[in-house]
């Protein structure tokens, strides 16, 4: 699934993989992140649901590696940039965290101390074999809430390509109800969409008020758009 090797500390002590040694001696090669999108077919064809589920395990397991937890975030932030397609913010997050990557891709890197971190291809780019499901099967059973108990107010989201919208929201909304909202205004499948606030991921069900967010907040989305329909 991927994990980190750290270096060792002693005879008694080795990496979980037994190659620390080596990880030291290829942290100091780097190579601008490469652009190329790596194609990998899954065992099975994955749903878009269970992708974004073998995702978050993997994010939620990964800082119990002998990595860094800094490192961690940085490099799932990284992954999602490039999910986006966005290697600019991509190659400036890896940079700021001071890691390196020996063969321009994420799938292995180092950080300063010499620790080896890998990357699941599955965190980077979804399956050539992924269904996409559909939005109204989605959210058919998510009820409206009643117009009585709406308090709207203009929620601020920024989208993967660097635009802002404003939604009309309540605290009472669902993020699959916004995510059609914002499929309204500009067009983003939300099958699409990746909703998170505080480096959290808002699933559909989630309410805003579940989510601790005030009106002032912005919330991000990462935009994934199959390549076979991107423009």
């Amino acid at each position: 699934m991927g994990g980190c090797v750290g270096r060792p500390r002693g005879n008694s002590r080795r990496s979980r993989s037994g190659a620390a040694g080596h990880s030291r001696k290829r942290a100091g090669r780097n190579e601008p992140l490469k652009k190329e999108r790596p194609k990998w077919k899954s065992d099975y064809p994955m749903t878009d649901g269970q992708l974004r589920s073998k995702r978050d395990e993997f994010w939620d397991t990964a800082p119990a590696f002998e990595g860094r937890k800094e490192i961690w975030d940085a490099l799932k932030a990284a992954a999602y940039a490039v999910e986006a397609n966005d290697h600019e913010l991509a190659q400036a997050i890896v940079d700021g965290a001071s890691i390196t990557l020996p063969h321009g891709s994420l799938t292995e890197c180092f950080d300063e101390l010499g620790n080896r971190y890998q990357l699941p291809v599955y965190c980077l780019v979804p399956p050539v074999n992924l269904i996409l499901e559909r939005s109204d099967e989605e959210g058919a059973d998510m009820p409206e809430p009643a117009p009585t108990t709406r308090r709207e107010f203009q929620l601020k989201v920024r989208l993967s390509t660097g635009k802002d919208v404003k939604l009309s929201a309540s605290m009472a909304d669902t993020i699959g109800q916004l995510k059609k909202q914002l499929h309204v205004e500009e067009a983003i499948e939300p099958s699409w969409q990746r909703w998170f606030f505080s480096g959290k991921l808002l699933t559909d069900r989630m309410k805003l008020q579940e989510s601790k967010i005030q009106k002032d907040f912005v919330i991000q989305v990462i935009v994934n758009q199959p390549l076979g329909q991107q423009n």
